[in-house]
């Protein structure tokens, strides 16, 4: 049965600009499996003749939006949001690996992912590419509470067999031969994908690296996760026990984990040679900018990423990232733009920041079409956005001139409180 609903309507072009309808339609209806995907989408006008016999729910003064792709976050790190350290390394020592040890605990990890899942939808993000643990229990728990919610998302086990504490580090040969296990289990099972997860290059010998290459090749259409360049001090230990390397990029290319539906996060100490190979191969950053400035770790340069066509999208790095809200993420790239490594600063468009945590991560994430935007043949997951939410949000949206003054009025003063509902694309 198709459904219609009426507001104002946002989605993206194929170049990943903005269209916007201020009376707009968008046509929701099953596929072949039930699941509801976006049959039409414009002008309220135009669309309502092609579907008269549409059911329609009118939504004045609302905004539909694209829900939002989250390209990093660390589900088992919802409780460690803010705890304070004097840098990466420091904070995993003291908050994450502890933490994360207690993911051993079937019960606890399943407390946790239906915490995580209530926060990302209370935000409007819908689709999140995850880090679980090092533990078996952490990714069932993650993939077992996604599917109860019909959910598109995105995990693995972490891989971390050495320079790891007791009760996160994992034995080299049972962590690949689990990670395969978990790949058959889980991976394309309703909507859900498998990440193959190396923690980072320093937590993973050559023999686990090597492992999780050769899976990533035999299983092609898996996604492979970890961290690059985040931290100066990071870059140096790894430079220590890879001294062969060009990068700290190359090392994970040497091992065969560079290529399509590949996402490194924060991405911040690279060079245009590591820039062009990520283009080349098609492998994506995570721009955590929120994580960035709390662990004073530096700035990732946009203008360097789109000169090179480096592909990246936005995320949220919880817990390194303190707020679980898009809105928030979208605002601390603004400021790395203005303030990072470019000479004269970047002002990045609302529209494009926009675009980076939608349609544009969906593509980094090989997902385009699918999720992310609200184009015909997408599944049908968006945002019922309230611009009056708040009194000052009312009162700013309602002097915007324009689309770009509109998006990013929300951006700086938008939370939680502005998606007035998440819509996920239910099957049945």
């Amino acid at each position: 049965m198709k459904k219609a609903y009426r507001a104002s309507l946002l989605r993206f072009d194929a170049a990943g600009l903005p269209v916007f309808d201020e009376d707009g339609l968008l046509v929701v209806a099953p596929d072949s499996t039930g699941r509801q995907r976006v049959l039409d989408a414009g002008s309220h006008a135009d669309v309502s003749q092609r579907h008269a016999g549409a059911h329609t729910t009118h939504l004045p003064g609302r905004i539909l939006a694209p829900g939002f792709v989250d390209m990093h976050v660390h589900y088992p790190q919802t409780d460690i949001i803010g705890a304070p350290a004097a840098g990466l390394l420091p904070w995993l020592e003291n908050y994450t690996f502890p933490a994360e040890s207690r993911f051993a605990d079937p019960a606890h990890s399943r407390v946790v992912a239906d915490v995580f899942f209530d926060e990302l939808l209370r935000n409007g993000v819908t689709t999140s590419l995850t880090f679980a643990t090092s533990h078996v229990a952490s990714v069932d728990a993650f993939f077992e509470s996604a599917q109860r919610r019909q959910l598109r998302m995105i995990t693995g086990k972490v891989l971390q067999d050495r320079n790891s504490p007791d009760g996160v580090r994992d034995d080299t040969e049972q962590s690949l031969v689990d990670t395969e296990a978990l790949i058959r289990k889980w991976h394309n099972v309703d909507r859900l994908g498998y990440a193959i997860t190396p923690r980072f290059a320093p937590t993973s010998t050559d023999a686990q690296m090597r492992g999780a290459g050769e899976l990533a090749a035999k299983y092609g259409d898996t996604w492979i996760q970890s961290h690059v360049a985040e931290n100066r001090d990071e870059v140096k230990w790894a430079r220590e026990l890879y001294p062969k390397s060009r990068s700290y990029l190359d090392v994970y290319a040497d091992f065969g984990l560079l290529r399509e539906r590949a996402v490194y996060a924060h991405c911040i100490y690279l060079d245009d040679t590591d820039r062009a190979l990520m283009h080349e191969t098609r492998t994506a950053a995570a721009v955590s900018p929120t994580s960035n400035l709390f662990l004073g770790s530096g700035f990732f340069d946009f203008g360097a990423a789109d000169r090179l066509e480096q592909p990246y999208g936005l995320a949220s790095d919880v817990g390194g990232g303190t707020s679980f809200s898009p809105f928030h993420t979208m605002l601390a790239a603004y400021y790395v733009g203005r303030e990072g490594q470019t000479k004269t600063g970047l002002s990045i468009a609302p529209s494009r920041l926009w675009w980076h945590h939608t349609g544009g991560a969906a593509r980094s994430l090989g997902l385009d079409g699918v999720v992310g935007n609200l184009q015909p043949g997408c599944e049908a997951d968006f945002l019922v956005l309230n611009p009056s939410a708040t009194p000052l949000l009312a009162r700013k949206t309602s002097l915007a001139n324009n689309l770009e003054e509109l998006l990013f009025a929300m951006i700086v003063l938008g939370d939680d409180r502005l998606v007035e509902r998440t819509v996920i694309s239910q099957a049945g």
